[in-house]
C-alpha cells in the first residue's frame, strides 16, 4: 500500500469573513479537510495488539468449528420429559481435542467434558452435578431441553464473515478473537509519526540551571507523553529559539522524519511569534481563533507536506488544544478514524456563571459522583491538570451553575490519557 497523497497548502484555509470559530464547526473542518497519511505493514498477531487495522478482517474458519459442549456431563439425543430416566453408558469419551469416532445410540449416553466435540447422536448434554452414576448406567430427572448444554458450530463467528473493520485500535480481546479463527499476520497502518517542538529564548530543558527570566520546558515532555500515550512514536525536535532561520531547519527536519509536527508557543500574530511567521512564509498557514477557554489561538499549517499544529505555549492551553482537536486529527492522520471523547453527564459540585461566547474546558475530577472543579482557572496553573482526573465541559452559550446542575464530563480516560 503506498503512502496517501500529501495533504495541500491550503486544506487549513477558513472561508473568507469568519474571525472566530466555534469548537464544533474546528473540528468539523479537520474532520473534512484531513486523511491518512500512514503506509500498511504486515506484522505477527503477537505484535499487534495497540494497532490499528488496515483492512478489514474475515474469520478463516467457524467458530466454534464443531458442535460441542459447554460443560462436564453426559451426552445423549433429544430431550427428556419429567421423571427418571436411566440411560445406558457406551464405551468411552468424548474429550476436546480428542473426538469419539464412533455413533451413540438412540437411548444410550456418553461421556463428555468441557469443548468436546459433540460425537454423532449427542445433541443434548447434562451436567455431571445432575447424575448418578451406577456401573454403566447414568441415573437422571427430567425435564432436560433438547441441546442443553451445548454450543453449534459458527454460533460465534462463521468463516468468511467481517469481524473487525479498518481503522480499529486492535485490543487485547482482538487479538485473542483473530487467535480463535487462525489469523497470524496482521495488516496494519504504520505508527504515526508526531514531531514534538518548543520554541522561546526563554526555555531551558528540565535540569538545566535557569537564570532570571528563564523557565523550564513543560510542553514537550507533556506532549510527548500524551502522544505515546495514544500509540505514536515521537520524534523530539528539542526547543527552538525565536529565530526564524533556526524554526525552518528543524520544520525542515521534522518532516522528513515525522507525519505530522506539533509546536508549542510562537502560534499567535504577536512580534514574537516567529511559528506564525515562518508558516506564513509557505502560504500554508492559517490562524484559527477558536472560541475556547483555554486556548484561542491554534496556527495551522502544512511545511513540505507535513501537517503542523501550532499550538499555545501555555502548558494548560496546550494540553486542552491538543486534547481537544490534535488527538482526533492525529487520529485520523493515523488511519483510525476522527474521535472525539466520549463525555458522561454528571453533577455539578460547584456554582459558576458562565457568559456566552466561548466553550470552557475546567479541570475537574469526580468525589462522590460529582464533578468538582480546580480552585483557579488560571490557564498557568500546570499543577491543575495533575490535580484533576478529567475536563467539565461547558457549552458556548451562557450558563448558570450550581451544585446539582448537570455538567458535561470528560475523564481523561475518554481521551486515551
Amino acid at each position: 500500500m503506498t503512502k496517501a497523497p500529501p495533504l495541500k497548502n491550503d486544506c487549513f484555509a477558513l472561508p473568507p469573513g469568519v474571525h472566530w470559530t466555534p469548537v464544533d464547526d474546528a473540528l468539523e473542518l479537520l474532520r473534512g479537510r484531513l486523511h491518512p497519511v500512514v503506509t500498511q505493514e504486515t506484522v505477527d498477531l503477537d505484535a499487534a495488539a495497540g494497532r490499528i487495522l488496515a483492512q478489514d478482517i474475515a474469520a478463516l474458519r467457524d467458530h466454534p468449528p464443531l458442535p460441542n459442549t459447554a460443560v462436564d456431563g453426559y451426552g445423549f439425543d433429544g430431550g427428556l420429559d419429567a421423571g427418571e430416566h436411566a440411560l445406558p453408558l457406551v464405551q468411552g469419551r468424548a474429550a476436546a481435542g480428542l473426538r469419539f469416532n464412533g455413533a451413540v445410540p438412540k437411548g444410550a449416553a456418553i461421556r463428555i467434558l468441557t469443548g468436546a466435540a459433540l460425537p454423532k447422536g449427542v445433541t443434548t448434554v447434562v451436567l455431571q452435578e445432575d447424575v448418578v452414576v451406577d456401573g454403566d448406567t447414568v441415573h437422571l430427572r427430567g425435564p432436560v431441553k433438547a441441546g442443553a448444554n451445548t454450543r453449534k458450530a459458527g454460533e460465534d463467528m462463521l468463516a468468511g464473515q467481517t469481524i473487525l473493520t479498518a481503522g480499529r485500535k486492535l485490543t487485547p480481546a482482538d487479538v485473542g478473537m483473530l487467535a480463535t479463527v487462525g489469523l497470524h499476520d496482521v495488516p496494519v497502518f504504520t505508527p504515526l509519526r508526531v514531531a514534538i517542538l518548543s520554541t522561546g529564548d526563554e526555555l531551558l530543558h528540565p535540569g538545566q540551571t535557569a537564570q532570571p527570566g528563564q523557565i523550564f520546558d513543560a510542553n514537550r515532555p507533556m506532549l510527548s507523553a500524551m502522544v505515546r500515550a495514544w500509540g505514536y512514536d515521537v520524534v523530539d525536535m528539542g526547543i527552538q529559539p525565536d529565530d526564524p532561520a533556526s524554526i525552518r531547519a528543524a520544520l525542515d527536519q521534522a518532516a522528513l522524519t515525522a507525519d505530522v509536527i506539533l509546536t508549542s508557543g510562537g502560534a499567535s500574530a504577536g512580534d514574537e511569534d516567529h511559528m506564525s511567521a515562518v508558516l506564513n512564509e509557505t502560504g500554508s498557514m492559517a490562524l484559527w481563533r477558536i472560541a475556547i477557554k483555554p486556548g484561542r489561538p491554534l496556527a495551522l499549517g502544512v511545511w513540505n507536506g507535513a501537517p503542523v499544529f501550532g499550538l499555545p505555549g501555555n502548558p494548560v492551553a496546550a494540553f486542552v488544544c491538543t486534547a481537544i482537536f490534535a488527538r482526533p486529527a492525529m487520529a485520523l492522520l493515523s488511519g483510525q478514524g476522527f474521535e472525539t471523547g466520549q463525555g458522561i453527564m454528571v453533577p455539578a459540585g460547584f456554582a459558576k456563571r458562565k457568559k456566552a461566547g466561548r466553550r470552557e474546558y475546567l479541570r475537574a475530577r469526580l468525589v462522590d459522583g460529582c464533578a468538582q472543579v480546580f480552585a483557579s482557572e488560571g490557564s498557568g496553573r500546570i499543577s491543575g491538570l495533575s490535580w484533576a482526573d478529567g475536563l467539565v465541559e461547558l457549552p458556548d452559550g451562557a450558563l448558570d451553575i450550581t451544585p446539582g446542575t448537570p455538567v458535561r464530563y470528560l475523564p481523561f480516560s475518554a481521551l486515551g490519557l
